[in-house]
């Protein structure tokens, strides 16, 4: 199956809907100056992808890890589920192939991928992209960056214990901070 066959079994659409949803996720790519090709995607089991990241951020390079496996699937069309490609993108950023070999020939991180499968499973996590933020929000799909800032600030807001409401001139009072203490002997209060 391509990527288009894949997601419209996936998601009960025909061939048609599922290439006009990644001709919209195209167009939204686009204007961030990405160009993903569809056509090349070749849909694969991306849990050695996820060990191998895991190795990454282990060695301090999950970021460049991350951007080269998705460069590798939505771009360039690799099979992220093929060893030797999974060996030379973990070479690209500077990983040791010894390392990556021993991890993809044995079991390392697989419990860690199968504890953060059953996490998402559990927060609801039933597409990609998906966000969650403060375990308590969560964003499924792509959406503009003004709706992920909005969710952002009202997750901050709760998540702040206290609102400040004499924080001006007028309604200060003594109070000490970490330059010292300012107080005002014609302060009765």
């Amino acid at each position: 199956m391509d990527a288009y066959d894949n997601l419209a079994t996936k998601y009960g659409m025909s061939r048609e809907q599922a290439k006009k949803t990644y001709a919209d996720m195209n167009q939204q790519a686009q204007a961030e100056g990405l160009d993903f090709q569809f056509d090349k995607m070749i849909p694969a089991n991306t849990f050695d992808a996820h060990r191998l990241t895991l190795l990454a951020t282990a060695s301090g390079k999950q970021p460049q890890m991350v951007e080269r496996l998705f460069s590798a699937y939505f771009i360039e069309g690799k099979r992220l589920s093929d060893r030797e490609t999974l060996l030379e993108l973990g070479e690209e950023v500077g990983l040791d192939t010894k390392q990556i070999a021993a991890m993809l020939d044995g079991t390392a991180y697989s419990e860690q991928v199968r504890t953060e499968q059953r996490e998402a499973q559990e927060l609801g996590v039933r597409a990609v992209p998906f966000y969650v933020i403060d375990r308590k929000y969560g964003i499924s799909g792509a959406h503009p960056s003004e709706f992920f800032l909005k969710t952002l600030d009202k997750a901050w807001q709760e998540s702040q214990p206290l609102s400040i409401v004499n924080n001006d001139d007028e309604h200060s009072g003594d109070a000490c901070d970490e330059t010292g203490c300012q107080i005002d002997p014609n302060n009765k209060s």
